[in-house]
């Protein structure tokens, strides 16, 4: 499988809920952590964030695509349950328990499947070759990969693995860049 350049985004942070997903073209994708802390006195105060997640609030981690330059919109919205869990997670207009993403599959270790936009089931899974995480259709294409890499510092931060999409696999619905 080939990919065009532009179809692989590099991953910063080890943690995906403080990382940017850029390309030559510049982020795209970016994650913002943001603590909530409720007060009988003032309503909720937001605190925004890049470090750890803290025990005394809600922890949101909300996905922001880039549009254009200083223009971005929101994705989706993820918000942990108040031990750092899984909670609930809100793209566009739907809401649903994050379980619901990464739900086990039982006769495939390490595999988690879930259920598209498009109402099709997508997997990811564990390449048996090498440490890439596949994502598959519904028939088994590998429509995209995440792929481990060594840190490696760019200007926008230190790259710990890259995203690959591959636009002529599958259907395409989950499958769409900016």
């Amino acid at each position: 499988m080939t990919t065009a350049a532009n179809d692989v985004l590099s991953w910063t942070s080890q943690d995906p809920r403080e990382s940017s997903l850029f390309n030559s073209w510049g982020v795209l994708y970016r994650f913002q952590v943001c603590l909530y802390y409720f007060s009988r006195l003032l309503p909720t105060v937001s605190i925004y964030l890049q470090t750890s997640v803290s025990t005394s609030g809600q922890s949101v981690t909300t996905l922001w695509r880039t549009i254009r330059p200083n223009k971005e919109d929101r994705v989706a919205k993820l918000e942990w349950s108040s031990n750092g869990g899984l909670g609930r997670v809100i793209i566009g207009k739907n809401t649903q328990p994050m379980a619901d993403l990464v739900i086990p599959d039982p006769n495939v270790n390490g595999m988690r499947y879930f259920t598209g936009p498009d109402g099709a089931q997508y997997r990811w899974r564990p390449n048996s070759k090498n440490n890439d995480i596949l994502l598959q259709d519904g028939s088994g294409a590998v429509i995209a990969l995440f792929r481990p890499t060594r840190p490696t510092r760019y200007q926008i931060g230190d790259v710990y693995g890259e995203l690959q999409f591959f636009r002529s696999a599958g259907m395409g619905t989950v499958v769409r860049l900016a």
